[in-house]
């Protein structure tokens, strides 16, 4: 009796493995061309190297307090970055990005002009926001911490960012690919930005990086 219900268990445990695969694989949009895979939440899809940004498949979103009402949205439509991943130890990875200040968004008419003037993020003196990590942390199987130094306007202060992985895989054409998705706060007065700026910003990011190619 006690070999049919081990038996019943393992073949239960199997059934339920199968049945996540299959809805992983179900996940993928039929009509894919041949050559792209989808992604899936798991590190190990992810093989060690070095990856850089996808600067199509790449933002950068700022919620500013509007004056108390409501969140103001800027988006950053230009980044780029490299990431050097080690799945086996993710504490050894590493990550330097790069977001130009002067590609700021917004639907107010010509705020973006404004924003990127030399009374705000001031463009033309310090063109790119960056952020260097310091130290990974990984907190569970699919979230981390990455510690860091984040510098804006020629200001530099430590920035620690909540890190999702959104997903991994194959990638497009044998290039493996990771996307995530991490959330982090700034106080826009260490960065010398105007009063008018008094609440914490939260920075919004979305990011995949595609392995980078050999040479």
């Amino acid at each position: 009796m006690k070999r049919h219900v081990k038996w019943a268990m393992a073949l239960a445990a199997a059934a339920l493995a199968a049945g996540s695969a299959s809805a992983v694989m179900a996940a993928c949009p039929p009509g894919l061309p041949a050559g792209i895979a989808c992604g899936a939440p798991d590190l190990k899809l992810a093989p060690g190297g070095g990856y850089d940004v996808d600067p199509t498949h790449a933002g950068v979103v700022a919620r500013v307090s509007h004056i108390g009402y409501s969140y103001s949205i800027f988006r950053f439509d230009h980044v780029k970055g490299h990431l050097v991943w080690d799945p086996a130890a993710p504490a050894k990875s590493s990550l330097t990005a790069e977001v130009d200040t002067g590609s700021i968004a917004t639907n107010v008419p010509n705020f973006a002009a404004e924003l990127s003037g030399d009374k705000f993020l001031d463009a033309k003196t310090f063109p790119a926001a960056t952020f260097v990590s310091t130290a990974f942390h990984q907190t569970g199987p699919t979230t981390g911490k990455v510690d860091g130094v984040f510098t804006l306007r020629g200001k530099s202060r430590p920035l620690t960012l909540d890190v999702t992985l959104i997903g991994a895989g194959a990638g497009f054409f044998g290039s493996p690919r990771l996307g995530v998705h991490a959330e982090g706060w700034i106080n826009p007065q260490d960065y010398g930005l105007p009063p008018m700026f008094a609440v914490p910003i939260e920075l919004l990011i979305d990011v995949e990086f595609a392995k980078a190619k050999a040479g």
